[in-house]
């Protein structure tokens, strides 16, 4: 009757974010499907789809902006976020990892599908007039770069589990500096390339690949950027941070793939 709650579970107040996200999604894939069909609607697919992805954009990213700020808020300064409720979030996140494993497995399907049977004459692979990269030179270096990355987040984490706000904050600012320069360095490699997307199925294998791989290092350097301030806020404690503790994991999962696309695409492939 009081209104105390006597659990440490967190009942969240109704919010507008998921149905504005339903939309959001709706909108952009509605856009995307037009985009790639311009012969729809009597030709003017193409034009409609791209007046219709943009508004798709703005509102998810609306939604993840906003639901986010609720989602610190409840942890961070309403305290809603008990260790069961961190656990649940644990779960979550790693269930949504394993849905990545899956996007990465349909890639890795296509490329070994293409590599060890080749439906081209003749059979080898690559095909004949594929021109690849060397996977010691610019590739290596994205390789170190990453590993070292994945080095400096977890220093990062070890200090925020000591409490060290100025150290985790410092390997932070090199985290996401690290991630910046692998995707700069990952354009460059695209900018550079002897082969386009659609010149074979090798080009698109590697592309659907190395570009999807170079997407998710983008959104963990934005994941990691975000985190990155909220140390200076001082949000993330000893015993609180997981979301940093995610952003880590999900960095790690990144780091983890670029290992097996450098292994498997480039010096194998190659």
């Amino acid at each position: 009757m009081s209104g105390e709650v006597k659990h440490d579970y967190h009942l969240v107040d109704p919010s507008p974010w998921p149905a504005l996200g339903a939309l959001a999604g709706f909108t952009l894939a509605f856009g995307l499907v037009l985009f790639m069909h311009e012969d729809m609607m009597g030709g003017i697919g193409g034009m409609i789809g791209i007046g219709t992805i943009v508004p798709g954009v703005l509102l998810l990213l609306a939604t993840m902006i906003f639901w986010w700020r609720d989602v610190i808020d409840e942890a961070t300064f309403q305290g809603h976020h008990k260790p069961v409720v961190q656990l649940g979030l644990r779960y979550g996140m790693f269930l949504f990892i394993a849905s990545e494993v899956m996007f990465f497995a349909a890639f890795f399907w296509a490329f070994f599908d293409s590599s060890l049977w080749p439906r081209v004459d003749p059979a080898v692979w690559p095909p004949e007039g594929v021109e690849t990269f060397d996977p010691w030179g610019l590739p290596l270096i994205n390789t170190i770069i990453l590993l070292t990355s994945s080095g400096t987040v977890t220093l990062a984490h070890k200090a925020v589990e000591r409490g060290d706000k100025t150290w985790s904050v410092n390997w932070l600012i090199v985290t996401v500096a690290l991630g910046a320069l692998f995707t700069v360095l990952q354009a460059y490699e695209y900018v550079h390339a002897p082969f386009g997307f659609a010149d074979g199925i090798y080009s698109s294998t590697f592309y659907m690949a190395t570009g999807f791989h170079g997407f998710h290092v983008i959104v963990g350097t934005i994941f990691l950027t975000v985190c990155l301030f909220r140390a200076i806020k001082g949000h993330f404690k000893p015993t609180h941070h997981f979301g940093f503790e995610a952003a880590a994991w999900y960095w790690h999962f990144v780091d983890v793939v670029w290992i097996f696309l450098f292994s498997c695409v480039y010096i194998w492939g190659g």
